[in-house]
Formats: structure tokens, C-alpha cells, sequence
């Protein structure tokens, strides 16, 4: 079987131009580093590196999604001193599920992304401090990192809500 023909089985791109998913990724970086420390809420803030990878993972295929979540990740280990490779580790985990998951569901289900934004929030955290304490981190917090994790589960999802209804405004209308 030649090459060409196994392209035509494949099923065309959908989700958004690489430009746009880095520019969210880009975006959401900065607000990470520079202001969302001001909405903080218990010391707990919303991660919106998490929602954009959710964001993207649930518009494109597996692959696509694992290379978006490695680069989100190695980024935030760049920006996060002393997590080693915790953040590209738990990233990329998280948004392998969320794209295999979005298989079965619409992408612009407000509801339905919004519970998969808190769920990768839960699961992300949960192994970025499993890599932690495999990397020495002391043990015994584990009880204040799950009710901090719980509470940023709620704002992604609620920031994941707002993002979606933000770009449905400002989206161009459909193409007939």
C-alpha cells in the first residue's frame, strides 16, 4: 500500500492553527506568572495553563495533544524553580486522557469540558506531587495539597467556562 493511499484514510485536522494554541499557551503563561496571584483565594489560584491544554486537548487528536502538553509543561518548569520535571510530567499526562476522552462528546460542551478541566486538575496535581516526592520532597502536606487542589479544580473549571463563552463572542461565524 503506497503512502498517499493510507493519507486518504485519515481524518482532517480540526482543531485550532498551532498560532492560536500557542498564543493561548502564551497568554495563559503570563497571566500565570504576572496576575493571577491577585485572585487568589485562600492561597489557591486558578491555573490557566491547565485550561488552555484542556482547551486544545479536547479539539485534537492524542499525539497532538501530548506534544501541547509537554511544551505547556517543559514551560512551566522553566518559569518554576526546583519542581525538576514535575509540571512537563503531570501536563503531559493530563492531556493524553482529556483528548481521548473528547472522542466521545462535543468539544464546545461548556458543562461537559468545564468537569474534564477539574477533573485534569485533580489528576494533574495529584501527579505532579507524586513526581515531587519521588524527587525528594518531603511527605506530610499531603492533606493541605488536596484541599488547595479541590478548590483550583473548581476555579479551573469556572475559568474553563469563561474561556469557551469568551470565545464563542469573539469567534468569526461559521463559513457556509
Amino acid at each position: 500500500m503506497s503512502s498517499s493511499r493510507s493519507k486518504l484514510h485519515e481524518a482532517p485536522f480540526v482543531g485550532p492553527p498551532w498560532w492560536v494554541a500557542g498564543g493561548w499557551l502564551a497568554l495563559a503563561l503570563l497571566a500565570q506568572v504576572t496576575v493571577l496571584h491577585y485572585v487568589a483565594i485562600r492561597n489557591v489560584e486558578p491555573s490557566f495553563v491547565i485550561v488552555a491544554v484542556v482547551w486544545y486537548a479536547v479539539r485534537v487528536d492524542v499525539r497532538r495533544a501530548a506534544v501541547y502538553g509537554l511544551i505547556a509543561g517543559l514551560c512551566e518548569d522553566a518559569l518554576a524553580p526546583g519542581t525538576g520535571a514535575a509540571w512537563t510530567i503531570s501536563t503531559t499526562l493530563v492531556a493524553i486522557p482529556a483528548s481521548a476522552l473528547s472522542r466521545g462528546f462535543f468539544s464546545d460542551s461548556i458543562p461537559i469540558v468545564s468537569v474534564v478541566a477539574a477533573a485534569a486538575t485533580l489528576l494533574r496535581n495529584g501527579a505532579f506531587w507524586i513526581v515531587m516526592a519521588l524527587q525528594g520532597y518531603p511527605r506530610g502536606l499531603g492533606h493541605i495539597h488536596l484541599h488547595e487542589t479541590i478548590l483550583q479544580a473548581v476555579m479551573n473549571a469556572a475559568a474553563m467556562a469563561v474561556v469557551m463563552l469568551l470565545v464563542r463572542r469573539f469567534a468569526p461565524p461559521p463559513r457556509l
